[in-house]
């Protein structure tokens, strides 16, 4: 009877080990396997992360791409007559893709092949960049304003560039104020189109000293 009873109680002991035995081997499986989850989480965040940096390295620099595709470098400084000059390089690479100019509107830097007619031309809707900046290059002024403008001045304007060669006028709507006047390497804000120094900029920036191919055509450009 005892004998019995012994034999019973060290078979149970023997499962209860087993069993533990048993415990202590899932433990440590799902130990490893959680070690090993974690190995993959964090490669994962590594790998991720560095993909992020890198991708937003590439944003980055593909950003200031844009900003330097105009080939300029330097700053406006700003004359007692109020006249901002550009202090630096500007570029004049002939390129067919559009070009993010570091001023609105740009007074030069790379641009495209084919100038905007300057010839007196007046135009109604927005050019392209890229075409005025050549015809800046030859020398012309550009009249720009936005929708804040006075139409009586946009008229008063518009008539002085329809009787000056090497000139144009078209709507901007991106420019910091309602008039501005454009020429290679130099710009003028002016608050009306009888401001004293609209004449002054017309007679000093058409085909001025400042003009990178003085005598350069202003026809046979493109119209838009």
């Amino acid at each position: 009877m005892g004998s019995a009873k012994n034999n019973s109680s060290a078979a149970r002991k023997a499962r209860i080990a087993e069993m533990q035995r048993a415990e202590r081997a899932r433990e440590r499986r799902n130990r490893l396997l959680t070690v090993a989850a974690s190995v993959v989480v964090v490669a994962g965040l590594v790998v991720g992360g560095v993909v992020l940096v890198n991708a937003q390295s590439d944003s980055t620099n593909s950003a200031s791409d844009d900003a330097k595709n105009a080939g300029d470098s330097g700053r406006f400084t700003t004359g007692a007559d109020g006249v901002r000059t550009w202090k630096g390089d500007l570029a004049r690479n002939h390129v067919e893709k559009s070009v993010t100019y570091p001023m609105q509107p740009p007074v030069g830097g790379n641009h495209n092949p084919v100038w905007l007619n300057c010839n007196g031309d007046v135009y109604t809707s927005a050019v392209k960049n890229e075409n005025a900046v050549h015809s800046l290059e030859h020398g012309a002024v550009w009249v720009t304003y936005t929708a804040a403008a006075q139409k009586a001045d946009v008229d008063a304007l518009a008539a002085k560039v329809k009787q000056t060669p090497y000139s144009l006028m078209s709507p901007y709507e991106d420019q910091a104020a309602p008039l501005m006047l454009s020429a290679w390497g130099h710009q003028l804000t002016v608050k009306s189109a009888d401001d004293p120094a609209v004449a002054t900029f017309f007679s000093t920036y058409v085909q001025g000293e400042q003009t990178p191919e003085p005598g350069a055509s202003c026809t046979g450009g493109t119209m838009k």
